[in-house]
């Protein structure tokens, strides 16, 4: 006669009447809380990612420009959103990570600023602005470690020292000052390259917005969530340029202009304009 299998210790064993509770101490990987969100890895991956943002500072100001991809894991989201936008008259913030949580956070940052201006009379000095996006961007870390990450760039121009400064930050609000240009998102180590390659002391203002260009175009070519120039939509980047006389959005078709000249170029060289060796 053959024994019939015995029931683990565990079935057997007096305890709780939750079967909740039971789960949770023999296959917690079954429970709905520990399970994938549709089938996502993370939260991150249901909502729609702004990516690629480049700024560069010149004699003068500072550019930064955004490609107008958003994607939701390998879907593209939206074709044509908007990643760039002013914090002040002196200063851009671009968006990367969690669209619709970056969105609100820099509307957030946009009223803080003009209600200081309001009560004192005066702009926060651009390190002020700085630090308070850092705050701003700490107070999501609750949601950054569920994935829904919101890793901006800001640059302005200081008027304080006459000059165009960038600033990066990480998830848990840590602020860094870069040099001369950085990129964040998906395609900023491409777009990174890219500008070291191009980028030179005294460019002017339209060299350095050319530069950027450039730059996210290397970065939509290696980089499949950031969107190239798109020449049957007429979809081009975002550019807003900043100097002591105040900010300003490129328009669209001065954009336009810049672009296809880039991609004319491309027609002869696809990997860009080389640089000098020396």
């Amino acid at each position: 006669m053959v024994d019939a299998p015995r029931l683990p210790a565990a079935y057997l064993a007096p305890g709780t009447s939750s079967f909740a509770d039971f789960l949770a101490g023999q296959a917690p990987d079954l429970l709905p809380s520990h399970r994938g969100l549709g089938g996502a890895s993370n939260a991150g991956e249901l909502a729609p990612h702004g990516t690629t943002i480049v700024a560069a500072a010149f004699d003068g100001g500072v550019v930064m420009a955004g490609d107008r991809r958003a994607t939701m894991g390998n879907i593209i989201a939206q074709r044509d959103i908007e990643k760039v936008f002013p914090a002040d008259e002196y200063s851009a913030v671009g968006i990367a990570g969690t669209a619709g949580l970056a969105v609100e956070l820099v509307r957030l940052f946009q009223t803080e600023l003009e209600h200081y201006e309001k009560i004192e009379g005066t702009t926060l000095s651009l390190d002020g602005k700085a630090n308070r996006l850092a705050a701003l961007i700490r107070g999501n870390l609750g949601m950054a470690m569920q994935g829904l990450a919101v890793v901006p760039l800001f640059a302005g121009f200081d008027l304080e020292v006459g000059q165009g400064r960038i600033f990066s930050y990480d998830v848990t609000g840590g602020r860094y000052e870069e040099t001369a240009f950085h990129s964040v998102g998906s395609g900023s180590l491409f777009a990174r390259g890219s500008l070291k390659k191009l980028y030179r002391e005294g460019l002017s203002a339209e060299e350095c917005v050319t530069a950027t260009v450039q730059a996210l175009y290397d970065a939509a070519d290696d980089d499949s969530a950031t969107g190239g120039p798109d020449l049957t939509r007429r979809i081009f980047p975002v550019v807003h340029v900043i100097t002591g006389a105040g900010g300003r959005r490129l328009p669209d078709g001065e954009v336009a202009e810049i672009a296809d000249r880039v991609i004319a170029g491309r027609m002869s060289r696809p990997d860009g304009p080389a640089a000098a060796l020396t």
